[in-house]
């Protein structure tokens, strides 16, 4: 009895000795600072990964572990969402989606500013068949669901086509979007009245989604354009986002001073309102921002045939040079500069000074005006407009409600002249407003940038660093992050994010994009899955 008793002592020795080994990681990050993405200050760490899940998060020794990253002097953090992007412009002819890669982005969100595919079923099945890098989800756009149904008129919805439109909505949220996104500036979205919009927000609110809006008006009446949004979500019953929130054109800079107490305000009172926005001085959108938009009913045949009808086309040149002075050409024409027009790449990257003055002109707000209803005429163009304040842009980035977006796409390297916001929003926000403007602390850009936009969504295992969360991490050196792209030279990466890692699979590593795919579509709250 006695040798058999030391038999058994010996094997549960064994056996507890075993289990006290832990299990080994796939990927171990040692000693670096934790941004943990809640906003708390940092704290140093090893953080361990197995599977697609954060597994450990502490002093893990002598841990065992197929790749360990070396951490000291770097931070960890959650990998960034983009809740405001252009994505589907790219992501099948660049799966690396390598812009955003680099500047630490994991997660990104489409169908803004009122336009998505239909049905977003399909749209996503389609993201679904291209193996990607990062993570993709989806809003459904107000814009499209009314394109559908109602077309591109300015007249109410009728009874009839507003139910049809709600069911539409609905089977989005069931599909997957994670809410209804207005591009109330845009057509059909501008010829929508809010009460319609109210309606299909109750619709998405029930259903667990949000709203975020491109608002009717960013320039002379912005802070209606709040009120609206506000509204929207009040009387629509979830919460509401005002999208790369900003203060167009010289009249308005500074009116970030008013927006943000109607912000304020509206949540004292029980809105559930938030914002975002891109830390840039210029915007991006098409030229036809310029033109009034009652000249856009209809689509591109109906613009076309009032710019032939001379009484036409002269109201339409006042309301152009109107907007050159005041709004987004910030009293310059060269203040305007196209990004690519598909009949002509040779356009890009110039402004609108230099293409009214190749047409032997001299470049005068008249003379551009006509430049500007060529390009529409022959299919329009998209510009980068110079027309936003830093102050106002510092001002935004500072409130609490705030979170980071980029508003851009996937460009393909070297094509066209895209604005920078597209390679270098989050590493600009890391380097120039933590670094050296010192607008907001680096715990506080972290969360704008991973936490607040997953809470916003509801993504309840991604933007925080917590055992059992998604494996989106990234590693980057606080002292070295930076943007840079620029305005005349667009394409170039941002530096500094070293290491990504999306549901546990290094898709960057020691600077260098992977072979690995492991992005995944993201369903939003509704979704029948």
């Amino acid at each position: 009895m006695g040798r058999m008793l030391r038999i058994w002592v010996v094997l549960l020795l064994a056996c507890a000795g075993l289990h006290a080994q832990p299990a080994p990681f796939d990927i171990l990050i040692r000693g670096a600072r934790v941004v943990d993405g809640s906003g708390s200050p940092w704290y140093y760490a090893d953080v361990g990964i197995r599977g697609d899940t954060i597994a450990e998060i502490g002093d893990l020794g002598s841990a065992r572990s197929a790749v360990t990253i070396e951490g000291r002097g770097m931070v960890v953090a959650p990998g960034f969402i983009d809740i405001h992007s252009h994505g589907r412009r790219g992501i099948t002819q660049v799966p690396t989606a390598e812009n955003y890669l680099r500047e630490g982005v994991t997660t990104i969100v489409e169908g803004p500013d009122g336009s998505s595919p239909l049905p977003i079923a399909d749209f996503l099945g389609g993201i679904r068949k291209t193996p990607i890098s990062i993570n993709f989800a989806t809003f459904v756009g107000q814009g499209s669901i009314r394109t559908a149904v109602v077309g591109l008129v300015n007249r109410k919805a009728t009874p009839e086509e507003l139910a049809k439109m709600k069911e539409i909505a609905a089977q989005a949220m069931r599909d997957g979007a994670f809410g209804l996104s207005t591009g109330l500036f845009y057509v059909p979205g501008n010829f929508t009245p809010t009460e319609e919009v109210i309606e299909l927000a109750k619709v998405v609110g029930k259903m667990g989604g949000i709203h975020i809006s491109h608002m009717r008006e960013e320039a002379s009446h912005v802070l209606d354009s709040v009120r609206e949004t506000i509204r929207i979500g009040e009387e629509g019953g979830l919460p509401t986002q005002i999208t790369h929130h900003k203060m167009i054109g010289q009249p308005s800079w500074g009116q970030s001073v008013e927006s943000l107490k109607l912000v304020e305000a509206a949540r004292a009172r029980g809105v559930d309102v938030t914002i975002d926005q891109y830390p840039y001085t210029a915007s991006s959108t098409g030229i036809a921002a310029l033109v009034p938009q009652w000249a856009l009913e209809g689509g591109q045949k109906a613009t076309s045939e009032r710019l032939a009808a001379p009484e036409q086309r002269a109201r339409i040149k006042s309301a152009i040079v109107q907007n050159l002075k005041v709004d987004r050409g910030a009293g310059d024409p060269k203040n305007v500069a196209i990004v690519n027009c598909s009949f002509d790449r040779t356009l890009a990257g110039k402004n609108l000074t230099q293409l009214t003055a190749a047409r032997g002109k001299e470049p005068t707000m008249e003379n551009a005006a006509e430049t500007v209803m060529d390009l529409v005429n022959k299919g329009g163009c998209s510009a980068v407009y110079h027309a936003i304040a830093e102050e106002d842009v510092m001002r935004i980035m500072r409130s609490p409600f705030t979170m980071i977006a980029s508003d851009g796409d996937i460009p393909v390297f070297g094509v066209a002249a895209p604005h920078p916001r597209s390679y270098g929003t989050f590493a600009r926000v890391l380097g120039v407003y933590v670094r050296e403007k010192n607008v907001i602390p680096l715990e506080d850009a972290v969360r704008k940038m991973s936490a607040f936009p997953a809470q916003r969504l509801k993504i309840w295992d991604r933007g925080l660093l917590r055992p059992g969360m998604k494996a989106d991490v990234i590693v980057f050196d606080p002292a070295t992050v930076a943007d840079r792209a620029e305005y005349d030279k667009p394409h170039q990466y941002s530096v500094g994010v070293h290491e990504v890692i999306v549901n546990g699979k290094l898709v960057l590593h020691q600077d260098q994009v992977t072979p690995e795919r492991p992005g995944r579509v993201i369903l939003g709250p509704s979704a029948v899955k």
